[in-house]
């Protein structure tokens, strides 16, 4: 997005800015070893080994099978990966570029292990549009993987240490890790024996976001719709910004997750999973809420509430500090500031500002007059110091979403009063005023987030929406906000249970969640860090406990489809649709996702 000469925040724009210096690096060849399998060809360079083309002169190769090889660097015996591969190391100069004091990462070679997830893909676009080359794996094919293949990166299904190199490449400057990735990761384990900088996705993102002013969100719930409403908004005002989320968003440039800007700002979801967003240290946070969220992570709540203490503890001196006041667990993290835990939590802590807000009238910013609207989200009245400042009309249902864009009609205020220092009390109020009045105008504009209240399509007399919700929490906010949009129809919600961890630590809050709804199915839980072996739950447990409408269990995703088939396709003779068209709700952070496009193409087909 271009950056107009001016800007309501006055913020500077940044160049591109790196150097390249010389540096010793490795070149890892596998090849196969005797055991049978067929050599592989072009992974030689010309002159080395004699497998490659012409033209490159000799060079003396040191080649050691993988086991010697393991027990010489302390690994595992056996661990480095699968049929017996041998590696052929090769020490070489070649070029590699690092940054300067004031820059973010220069480009380079960086390979993703689990690029093909939501934290991953979107630094993996950020490399791309940065000029990296990029390679990755991860252990199914999926959308986000056919995305990137089509912008240039060199992505792999499956994890193999052959991936990182390919036609005689050198290895990469860097390798960047999922936390989804297990202890063992041959790609990962040939990385580190080979000296190639490894790092976690909070390292890497610390390094990227270095020279720029960082506005990081974090929070348990709501983080990537209130990154991608402070794009928007920021965007609209003139800002040209670089930013990552966890979710795609239509209004960026390719319906991305990351865009990538010239100027000064850098916006990030900052997640706590696996303590990720302790790499960074932010300018500006906003913290939505904090609840027991991760509980494969997390042993308790209180162990939540530490680690986004140690998160807010990274604010720069000088820096902001926006906290949802109506969440115990956030508005508790002002503390950290107050004078009496200054000499323990932090030596700089006074100089941290901390504003509050929320729907209660004791934070320094709340909405209030809340009322739905023609376009089936909230108008409000953000109201500071007992002052009106503006006036909001988003197009999004929920509570929940009146409170995400209050996060950032705040920090747009904030940033703007920062910007132009005021002389006097007056002088301070109006700048907030006009820069909380601009960013509620873009906010009316914001058409949300992927896989947040996302509408898939109507067929047979029924909206499919879809939605990330996997929390008992989210549940709830989710169908608060459809029962504002749809106060008559009835609501069918399809739950995907995430982790069998969560729901067995959660199971009494999701029986309580569902309460809004008028019909509930449950499938088995997708597993997704947890093996089913460890757990003694259910989705049917969950099927069984749900208080209020009434729940059933379907294993399967096909099978949910093909009983939904047979009964929207026979919708003028079902009973329960006197009321008008029903609201089909697909919840969940699994593949149920793909049950809504499946049903719609099944449907649409007709009667067989």
């Amino acid at each position: 997005m271009s950056l107009s000469s001016s800007n309501i925040l006055g913020f500077p724009t940044s160049s591109a800015l790196s150097n390249v210096v010389a540096a010793s690096t490795w070149r890892v060849l596998l090849s196969a070893d005797a055991s049978g399998q067929q050599q592989k060809k072009g992974w030689c360079c010309g002159g080395v080994g004699g497998g490659g083309g012409g033209g490159g002169r000799s060079r003396r190769t040191r080649t050691r099978g993988v086991r010697g090889f393991n027990k010489k660097l302390g690994w595992e015996h056996g661990s480095c990966g699968r049929a017996g591969w041998r590696v052929m190391v090769v020490e070489e100069r070649v070029v590699r570029r690092v940054m300067k004091e004031e820059s973010s990462v220069s480009p380079g070679l960086v390979h993703f292990v689990g690029i093909g997830g939501a934290g991953l893909s979107a630094l993996a676009f950020l490399a791309l549009e940065q000029g990296w080359q990029v390679s990755g794996s991860d252990i199914a094919w999926n959308e986000q993987l056919e995305e990137l293949r089509e912008a240039g990166a060199r992505v792999y299904e499956g994890h193999e240490a052959k991936q990182m190199v390919q036609n005689g490449a050198p290895l990469p400057d860097a390798v960047v890790v999922s936390s989804a990735v297990v202890a063992g990761n041959e790609e990962v384990d040939v990385a580190r024996a080979l000296g190639v900088p490894v790092y976690k996705r909070g390292a890497w993102l610390g390094k990227m976001t270095e020279g720029y002013k960082l506005l990081a969100v974090a929070g348990s719930h709501g983080k990537s719709t209130t990154v991608a409403m402070l794009a928007v908004a920021l965007c609209s005002l003139g800002e040209d910004i670089t930013v990552i989320l966890g979710a795609q968003v239509p209004q960026f440039p390719k319906g991305r997750n990351a865009m990538v800007g010239k100027g000064h700002l850098f916006l990030l979801e900052a997640d706590e999973y696996d303590g990720c967003f302790l790499g960074v240290s932010p300018s500006l946070a906003v913290v939505t809420n904090v609840e027991w969220e991760h509980v494969d992570m997390f042993p308790d709540y209180e162990a939540v509430r530490d680690m986004f203490r140690k998160f807010v503890m990274r604010i720069k001196p000088g820096g902001l500090l926006l906290v949802n006041g109506d969440s115990a667990g956030s508005s508790s993290l002002g503390e950290v500031f107050q004078p009496k835990e200054t000499h323990i939590a932090c030596p700089d802590a006074k100089n941290v500002h901390v504003e509050t807000f929320g729907l209660g009238q004791a934070n320094n910013w709340h909405a209030v007059d809340l009322v739905p609207n023609a376009e089936g989200g909230t108008d409000y009245i953000v109201v500071h110091a007992g002052i009106p400042m503006a006036q909001v009309s988003l197009c999004l249902p929920g509570t929940y979403n009146v409170l995400n864009s209050l996060a950032v009609i705040v920090a747009i205020s904030m940033l703007a009063v920062e910007k132009q220092p005021a002389s006097n009390y007056d002088q301070r109020l109006t700048i907030m005023r006009m820069a909380a009045s601009a960013a509620s105008k873009a906010l009316g504009s914001f058409t949300g987030a992927r896989r947040r209240f996302e509408l898939i399509g109507k067929v047979q007399g029924c909206y499919i929406i879809d939605d990330y919700a996997h929390h008992p929490t989210e549940v709830c906010a989710v169908l608060q906000g459809a029962r504002q949009r749809f106060r008559q129809q009835p609501i069918w919600v399809i739950f995907q249970p995430h982790t069998f961890s969560r729901l067995e630590k959660l199971l009494p809050d999701f029986a309580l969640a569902f309460h809004a709804a008028d019909r509930v199915i449950v499938t088995e839980v997708y597993t997704a860090r947890n093996s089913i072996f460890d757990w003694n739950v259910s989705g049917e447990d969950l099927a069984s406990a749900i208080v209020g409408p009434p729940a059933m269990f379907i294993p399967t995703l096909e099978g949910v489809v093909e009983l939904l088939a047979l009964e929207l396709g026979a919708i003028d003779q079902n009973i329960v649709n006197t009321q008008g068209d029903i609201i089909l709700l697909t919840l969940g952070a699994g593949d149920i996702t793909n049950l809504g496009p499946q049903l719609m193409e099944l449907l649409s087909r007709g009667p067989s």
